[in-house]
């Protein structure tokens, strides 16, 4: 009786970690080709509005609007996660009040992070790390000493979701999977015009949470572009 009992509660484990596997493998398959989704963290704050252009597999074409950001300097570092860490934290006293009016300002999102990398592993990247003004600071947002305003134009966005913490691991590889998807379309024509032409950053990281949120982390690559042949206001 007992090995009877023994026998039908491994049985049992093994089919239970056997689903948990083909659950496990089809998330996976799933979130290769899952199209992107409204951050839950927009459904709480003001985010940038933008207008689906097209679905891809695994990515996204979208048009934002004109749009202002409050930017840092380039912060040269090798690891993105400390020079947004760096920058993060003056754009966080800046809404906190510690700009030229003295006024605080709502939280948006997402945090984005400009990406120029380097020539080499060992060598230093530049990053730019700017905060989305909300629309009612838009027309004249604080100064502060440090800081400059960002002012774009509409622009086209090649996207990418992914999800999790953040790391220098992850980013490259998120950003090559962005690249790999787009391959052999009009849109990575146009990308590739762009950058040659110096109208935009190799990539941008996009970070919707807090670094205490743990919960529903929604990241994203994008790939700015101008369908137009404009020169970015950036």
């Amino acid at each position: 009786m007992a090995m009877g009992t023994s026998v039908a509660f491994k049985l049992s484990l093994l089919l239970s970690l056997l689903s948990v596997s083909i659950f496990t493998t089809v998330l996976s398959d799933t979130r290769q080709n899952v199209v992107t989704f409204t951050p839950p963290t927009c459904k709480r704050i003001e985010c940038p509005a933008y207008d689906v252009v097209h679905v891809g597999n695994g990515y996204e074409i979208r048009r934002y609007n004109s749009t202002v950001w409050i930017s840092n300097p380039p912060i040269p570092d090798i690891s993105l996660v400390e020079a947004t860490r760096t920058g993060f934290f003056s754009l966080f006293d800046y809404i906190q009040g510690k700009n030229e009016y003295n006024q605080k300002i709502e939280m948006t999102a997402p945090v984005i992070t400009e990406v120029s990398p380097s020539d080499g592993p060992f060598c230093e990247s530049s990053f730019v790390v700017s905060f989305f003004v909300p629309k009612q600071n838009q027309a004249n947002p604080p100064p502060a000493k440090g800081l400059h305003v960002q002012r774009w134009e509409a622009v086209h966005v090649a996207v990418r979701q992914f999800g999790g913490f953040v790391s220098d691991s992850t980013v490259g590889a998120e950003a090559a999977a962005l690249k790999d998807a787009i391959a052999g379309t009009e849109w990575a024509s146009a990308i590739e015009n762009s950058h040659r032409a110096g109208h935009a950053s190799v990539y941008i990281v996009a970070q919707y949470n807090s670094p205490f949120e743990f919960d529903d982390r929604v990241n994203e690559i994008w790939f700015l572009f101008d369908l137009d042949n404009k020169l970015l206001a950036m």
